[in-house]
């Protein structure tokens, strides 16, 4: 029976196809009902219109990677609804800092000066946040209302409906989701998260990027071009 009060969320077809019975289901009604008293007091970011960017710019058939992040960032003119990405024109964080040094010293390419990642995510790299909203100025605020459930249910769903996908994973929040992931059919590259505190553990000398490459191009896919600037 169709629910009378359900409204279908901007987000692209193949998607929305797939992820519908999350939409419906009852923690997803909570979590809608969260982020509405959360923007009579706060500002929420992303923008409502750019929650589900992630998603749009990669539609599910287009998956072959599945780069994670934690939440978005927190102040003003950052999030836009990829991880780790800022629009055009906005200072670069520090781990975006920190992950295009990696990408210049794995492949050569130049540092790019624009932390606008979505020719990325037009290629197939889906720029996945495990939580897709947060509290201005205070990260990790919208953790456990429900953006885990449903961003886990994307993971199940990638794992189970396709085949080598390359799923990289910068720090311990990301390495949790690895049950998730049924590693017969797909790729894990794992290391240290690119934070400033963290990079030296791991992240510097991982070789993320052409790894990548080599995956996608030992099952036949195109491989990404990282090239930014």
């Amino acid at each position: 029976m169709a629910d009378a009060n359900f409204v279908k969320p901007v987000i692209e077809a193949s998607w929305l196809e797939i992820l519908e019975k999350e939409f419906r289901a009852p923690y997803f009604a909570q979590l809608k009902s969260f982020l509405v008293e959360e923007k009579k007091n706060n500002l929420v970011f992303p923008p409502g219109s750019l929650i589900f960017n992630a998603f749009n710019l990669t539609p599910f058939p287009k998956v072959k990677v599945v780069l994670m992040g934690q939440d978005p960032y927190h102040n003003p003119g950052q999030a836009h609804g990829l991880c780790f990405s800022v629009p055009q024109g906005a200072p670069l964080p520090k781990s975006l800092i920190n992950i295009f040094k990696e990408l210049h010293d794995d492949i050569g390419c130049p540092v790019p000066q624009s932390g606008n990642l979505e020719k990325w995510a037009k290629q197939g790299v889906l720029l996945l946040n495990t939580i897709l909203t947060v509290r201005a100025h205070q990260p990790s605020s919208h953790r456990e209302q429900g953006w885990e459930t449903f961003t886990d249910a994307v993971i199940r769903e990638i794992s189970s409906r396709k085949e080598n996908v390359v799923f990289i994973l910068w720090g311990a929040y990301a390495a949790n989701k690895i049950p998730l992931i049924d590693t017969r059919r797909h790729h894990i590259l794992q290391a240290a998260h690119p934070s400033p505190f963290s990079a030296h553990k791991g992240f510097y000398g991982c070789s993320h990027f052409s790894k990548t490459n080599q995956l996608l191009n030992q099952a036949e896919l195109t491989e990404i071009d990282w090239t930014l600037a």
